[in-house]
């Protein structure tokens, strides 16, 4: 019996030669999705976003995802723009501090900008 199963290898802890590399998933913008930075909330379920393609969009969330993302100012996030109206759109997706790590190692996300 025990011949079968020797084929599968555990992992080696606290092994020195083991090169483990962490693969994170981060969702990415797809079509006309764009990356946005929340500069101000406006009231209710709409705020400020500038986005990477260099135009500020009025966003709202929409009412599916209400209660599940949690925003404040300065979070990054996945906007679609609306197809008749270029300066408003809707909030897709919020990035964790890890997806936002991954966006700047890869290019994805632009340097922190300094003012002044």
């Amino acid at each position: 019996m025990e011949e079968e199963f020797k084929d599968i290898k555990e992992p080696e802890e606290n092994s020195e030669n083991s090169t483990e590399q962490i693969v994170t998933r981060v969702k990415l913008p797809r079509g006309k999705e764009v990356i946005g930075i929340i500069e101000s909330r406006l009231g209710g379920n709409r705020m400020n976003v500038d986005c990477l393609d260099g135009k500020a969009r009025n966003c709202r969330v929409p009412g599916r995802l209400r209660r599940k993302l949690w925003l404040r100012p300065n979070d990054i996030v996945i906007v679609l723009p609306w197809e008749l109206d270029n300066t408003k759109g809707d909030l897709l997706f919020k990035y964790r501090p890890a997806q936002i790590a991954w966006l700047k190692q890869h290019g994805h996300l632009q340097k922190e900008q300094t003012e002044f």
